[in-house]
């Protein structure tokens, strides 16, 4: 990602990301401070500590447990019967009450998922140690200047059942500079459930680190 900020001579770019991506943006805003401009960022986010090992937690987290199995690959992958039954409890248990994927945009992830080789090569993540649990019990508080310098918009939704809400009190502890934002009746898929809401946090980043539109 920094080799691409450099090859499109961008000048202190703000970084968007959730998920996945949140955690890069995360990961570039404290190796290359001088480089980004301001973050908005969405779970997951450090912070949860041994928390994550409570039994609500658990019965959220298993599917990390599942994944380092190679039993995952032999029931789902390459098997677009198992990979709809799987990518359908995600989408519909993460995400917020007011929410519903559209059954032609489940389908065409069914498509792309169902390849062989594809779901195995999606849970690599997890079985590289990046899940949140693995994280969150190695992560350590950091001395106060080792902390993410750069300006974030946190945007933390109440119906992600993965990070509650009550998990942002320690937000401070990694980030400097963070403002939290609550998002009433959203749940995981940030980007997805609420882009005008995504699009204008990134507006309100901008202007609040004085950036250029």
């Amino acid at each position: 990602m920094l080799q691409l900020i450099e090859e499109l001579g961008l000048e202190r770019p703000l970084l968007a990301g959730y998920d996945i991506g949140s955690r890069i943006a995360q990961t570039i805003c404290l190796l290359a401070p001088e480089r980004v401009l301001s973050a908005v960022l969405c779970p997951p986010l450090p912070g949860a500590g041994q928390r994550i090992l409570a039994a609500d937690s658990q019965r959220e987290y298993w599917y990390q447990a599942f994944h380092q199995l190679e039993l995952a690959a032999e029931l789902i992958d390459g098997d677009p019967r198992a990979v709809r039954a799987y990518l359908r409890h995600f989408w519909s248990h993460w995400s917020g009450p007011e929410f519903h994927q559209a059954e032609e945009e489940l389908e065409r992830l069914v498509a792309d998922y169902a390849k062989r080789g594809a779901f195995t090569a999606s849970i690599a993540w997890y079985r590289a140690g990046s899940g949140t649990v693995a994280r969150s019990l190695a992560e350590q508080i950091p001395d106060p200047d080792q902390r993410v310098s750069v300006p974030a918009l946190i945007l933390w939704p109440e119906h992600d059942p993965l990070y509650p809400q009550a998990w942002s009190d320690r937000v401070s502890d990694f980030f400097s500079r963070a403002v939290v934002r609550f998002l009433p009746r959203i749940g995981h898929f940030v980007p997805v459930e609420a882009p005008t809401l995504f699009v204008s946090a990134i507006e309100e980043a901008l202007d609040l680190a004085g950036g250029h539109r």
